[in-house]
């Protein structure tokens, strides 16, 4: 008996972890896939913007690089070499509610809260924390929506052929360590699209 409630037990453990490790994302794909075309070689391409803070820049896309191989492309270091650019983009974004927007129940205090993360990629110049002043209940409990977006084209022409983008919400904005979780997401159904919006569960591997 005691052995069957300790490997019940471990059993539970497992299950729990398992679900801690897995991530849940809200996927969405766009753009007619030509049948004839085939995953090749590919080159990131980084906007003027994206420039400023390159260490940023490699880390969106060595967390992006697994999805694309498992996908079937293959980074090439010259881009002449290249068929396929792709532009990455991620960013969190605060949700903090207003729990006490009504003078006669005024209970807000002085707070110092983070509002915007990783304004990088297809969201404009830069990657770094939005930190600010502002007014808010004590009892506030924020919640950040994590997005990354990819999008594939041509090299030679310049066509926009393909767009995934993944999104998921939690307590914190830290991201660095959910990219290659949301990359892979993004491009579970790749070249495939839709039902838009649909759920996508992936692992959040230790190794990552």
């Amino acid at each position: 008996m005691l052995r069957l409630l300790a490997v019940a037990a471990i059993t539970l453990m497992l299950g729990a972890c398992a679900a801690f490790n897995n991530l849940s994302n809200e996927v969405s794909t766009y753009g007619a896939w030509p049948a004839e075309r085939q995953p090749a070689s590919f080159v990131f391409e980084r906007l003027p913007s994206q420039q400023a803070h390159p260490e940023r820049r490699q880390q969106l896309e060595d967390a992006a690089r697994g999805a694309l191989e498992a996908a079937g492309f293959r980074a090439v270091a010259d881009a002449n070499d290249a068929q396929y650019l792709m532009q990455l983009g991620a960013r969190v974004v605060s949700t903090d509610p207003w729990v006490y927007n009504d003078p006669l129940f005024w209970r807000a205090g002085l707070r110092y809260g983070h509002g915007r993360f990783g304004r990088g990629g297809l969201w404009g110049p830069g990657w770094g924390p939005g930190w600010g002043w502002g007014w808010g209940g004590p009892y506030d409990t924020p919640t950040f929506e994590r997005e990354v977006a990819l999008l594939i084209r041509d090299r030679k022409t310049g066509a926009l052929l393909y767009e995934a983008r993944a999104n998921n919400s939690g307590p914190s904005a830290a991201i660095d360590y959910l990219l290659p979780a949301m990359f892979e997401a993004a491009l579970k159904d790749f070249p495939n699209i839709g039902p838009n919006p649909r759920q996508v569960t992936t692992l959040i591997s230790k190794g990552r």
